[in-house]
């Protein structure tokens, strides 16, 4: 029997390099290839260390192997991992019953990651308003918020205001009208008969983390509530602890028809997400309309029930709101000092830097030479969502290594 020879270790440049001509260039990553993690902090190749503050945007909600959810995974790759949606296994029924009564909903739709959580929605949601709404077939439609960010499938793009997501990928899918973020006259006037849904981000994540106006979740629901058609939250980044609630709709006492989960939810270990619902909104499925083969898989429910059991304690929301205060403070003393301005909510901030220092890019590559990994967004936007479980005193290195960086820069 002939062993192939083991491949010597190979740089962070050299594997780079070596990605250039076998992967499609659909990502422009931060030049840092990491090998190791634990917790807040992740290690490259050659054994440099770096805070990441960026937690695989919200991905990594509880940091890098958290032990109580490696040993889910592991003492399920014992046991089972798949089985398909062919037959039932052991483990779906509790992650099912445990996220429903998280999110104060009834019923749980398993899916894999956040985009096919995100096109089972409008699914659902459409064939609702044929079933139960009474909408004409093929005529429902579904209000979006301008600037969004929900994934980049065909469908999704189709109603996304992000030229660079869209041009080239025509032609479209009808049947999405586009508001203003934040406006509720806009959204009323777009509401009519044939409105399925209202789909928004409680938070909008990819547009900087832009927070809406206190009341204008409450507004939505009541909209929706008066005009007979569903609100669909996409929580897949705000949601699972990141706002300092389980949910970023809580901080308005608001509760949607349908709610999209997705990152977290696989602790950072296994794609996991979800689509919970009401009862009579999950109950239009019929067996043969919609599935698939990996989502609910026995080694994704048995860690997303863990992810849940972590959350249950509450412990990661307080953190995100006590540790979000500081975040706060941190960031308030670095305006006017590089800092343009910034909007946050718990652990999750966006970060508008002066353009005469750097654009967003610059500075995430300045911050990874000083060992800190955030991520840039449209222009001179910056994006914070370190992991929950990150300590207050890496939490001032971060921001010190910040100021440092627009120090220098200034």
């Amino acid at each position: 029997m002939t062993v192939a020879p083991v491949r010597a270790a190979r740089s962070s440049a050299e594997l780079i390099r070596a990605e250039e001509p076998v992967l499609a260039h659909n990502y422009h990553p931060l030049p840092v290839v990491v090998a190791r993690a634990e917790g807040t902090w992740v290690e490259d190749v050659e054994g440099r260390r770096y805070l990441d503050m960026l937690a695989g945007y919200s991905a990594l909600n509880f940091g890098h192997r958290h032990p109580a959810l490696i040993e889910a995974a592991h003492r399920q790759l014992d046991q089972l991992t798949l089985t398909s949606r062919a037959f039932h296994n052991d483990r779906l029924a509790q992650f099912a019953e445990s996220l429903a009564e998280l999110t104060g909903l009834d019923m749980v739709l398993p899916m894999n990651t956040g985009a096919e959580a995100v096109e089972s929605g409008i699914k659902v949601a459409r064939k609702w308003a044929y079933d139960v709404k009474g909408v004409a077939p093929d005529q429902a439609t579904i209000v979006v918020a301008a600037d969004n960010f929900h994934g980049r499938t065909t469908t999704i793009v189709s109603f996304s205001t992000d030229e660079t997501a869209r041009a080239g990928f025509g032609p479209f899918t009808p049947g999405f009208r586009v508001v203003p973020y934040n406006d509720l006259a806009a959204l009323e006037a777009a509401i009519d008969e044939t409105t399925a849904a209202v789909l928004i981000e409680p938070i909008q994540g990819e547009a900087g983390v832009v927070i809406p106006d206190d009341g204008y979740l409450r507004g939505v629901r009541e909209l929706t509530r008066r005009a007979g058609c569903l609100f669909i939250a996409d929580e897949i980044q705000s949601g699972l602890g990141r706002t300092g609630r389980t949910l970023a709709v809580e901080h308005e006492a608001v509760v949607p028809d349908v709610l999209l989960l997705g990152k977290a939810l696989g602790g950072g270990i296994v794609p996991v997400s979800a689509v919970v619902a009401r009862r009579e909104v999950l109950q239009v499925l019929r067996p043969g309309e919609h599935g698939s083969t990996f989502g609910g898989n026995p080694l994704a429910a048995a860690v997303g029930s863990a992810v849940v059991e972590l959350l249950e304690t509450g412990e990661f929301q307080r953190r995100a709101e006590e540790l979000g205060m500081e975040l706060r403070v941190g960031l308030t003393a670095l305006v006017g000092k590089g800092v343009q301005g910034f909007r946050a909510r718990g652990l999750w901030a966006g970060v508008d830097i002066d353009p005469a220092i750097g654009t967003g890019r610059e500075i995430s590559e300045r911050l990874m030479r000083e060992g800190v990994l955030v991520k840039d967004t449209h222009g001179s936007t910056i994006r914070l969502a370190p992991p929950l479980t990150i300590t207050t005193d890496e939490l001032g290195q971060a921001l010190g290594t910040l100021e440092k960086v627009l120090t220098e820069g200034a």
